[in-house]
């Protein structure tokens, strides 16, 4: 009986050790724990939640067309004014040549017009000349009818003499009548060869006008970007028709990367336009990002359902944008990744202390 007495408390003497044991290393873990959780952010910090965006933009043909070929692919970084894509323009380029044979029949015309206008002009010199010449004739008879008649009267001429003076300047006074339509028709001649001219100029303006708008759909054909980023889709192959505004390529412009968070009203009114900013992503926790704000909404809104508690939800919030240095953005571009989740932490005021521990860079801003 005592050997089994024995036993038991024995055990009973283990299992208490035991206890004791894995209640050391509870609380040993606890201390752990506790010790390796960071401290709460200061006062002057305000984060949310939020993914990382960036600025996109569509390609897209001005006209209707056939595609002709698409020079990148998915994944491409692409420089401002780089040729992507270009449409067909065979039948742009028919009505080109078309429209500039019009614009030289146009050019032909005009000249045309100015040699029939200095001719027009020359006859109403020469009209003017004749109808100076009549009028000197018509002078000259009206002088010979009226010596005639004194001579008649003094019985020195026959009136046969008489006659014949009154006859020549009857002839006279139609020659002037004649030279001076002459001279009309002459000068209606001139004002229709100028009209015919500022015709001609017209179409001149109109087949140039053809001529420079065949040229700009040509040139809108090679579509180029408009910004440099990266090919994020090819919406469109070669040989595909597409209206009007059809999409060709997206791309994201990667010097414009931000993340959206939400700001209860309470702090919203700290936030400035500049204010210093850090970007954690859950992919990077070690690598916070320099940002700093470069949009605050002026007016309040519900935020949005992707904020998990009802009670949140319930509240007022300010939208703020938090854009990435862009000099930062240019020496890692090839690492820039757009949808990647994260918090981003504001400063709030004028408050010039260093930033805690856990959003300190110092490979990327030193101790700032």
């Amino acid at each position: 009986m005592s050997t089994e007495r024995n036993t038991k408390k024995s055990r009973r003497t283990g299992l208490r050790a035991i206890a004791a044991a894995l209640l050391l290393a509870v609380a040993a873990a606890a201390g752990w724990w506790w010790r390796s959780q960071p401290p709460p952010p200061p006062d002057w910090l305000v984060s949310g939640n939020g993914r990382i965006e960036a600025t996109e933009i569509d390609v897209a043909t001005r006209n209707s067309g056939r595609v002709r070929e698409v020079l990148v692919q998915e994944g491409d970084f692409v420089e401002a004014g780089q040729v992507l894509a270009r449409m067909d323009t065979q039948a742009l380029e028919a009505e080109l040549a078309a429209a500039q044979a019009q614009l030289r029949r146009a050019e032909s015309a005009k000249a045309t017009a100015r040699s029939v206008i200095a001719q027009r002009e020359s006859g109403i010199e020469q009209a003017d000349a004749l109808l100076a010449q009549r009028r000197s004739e018509l002078a000259l008879a009206e002088r010979s009818l009226q010596r005639s008649r004194e001579l008649v009267e003094r019985g020195f001429l026959s009136p046969s003499r008489l006659d014949a003076d009154n006859a020549a300047v009857q002839g006279a006074r139609a020659g002037v009548a004649a030279a001076q339509a002459q001279l009309q028709e002459a000068r209606a001649a001139v004002s229709v060869a100028r009209m015919q001219g500022i015709e001609s100029d017209s179409t001149i303006e109109a087949a140039a006008a053809a001529v420079a708008r065949l040229r700009t759909e040509i040139a809108d054909a090679e579509l180029e970007a408009p910004r440099g980023g990266r090919v994020q889709y090819r919406l469109a192959q070669p040989g595909e028709v597409l209206a009007g505004g059809g999409k060709v390529l997206s791309l994201i412009d990667l010097d414009d990367v931000y993340m959206t968070i939400f700001v209860p009203e309470v702090l919203a009114g700290r936030v400035a336009i500049g204010s210093p900013a850090r970007i954690v992503l859950d992919t990077a926790p070690g690598f916070p990002i320099p940002a700093s704000v470069n949009f605050v909404a002026s007016e309040a809104q519900f935020t949005p359902k992707t904020v998990e508690t009802q009670a949140e939800r319930q509240k007022l919030m300010f939208r703020v944008k938090v854009r990435i240095d862009r000099e930062l953005l240019r020496k890692y571009r090839t690492q820039v990744k757009t949808g990647l989740p994260g918090v981003a932490w504001v400063r709030l005021g004028n408050v010039d202390e260093p930033w805690p521990d856990f959003l300190r860079n110092p490979a990327l801003d030193g101790e700032r």
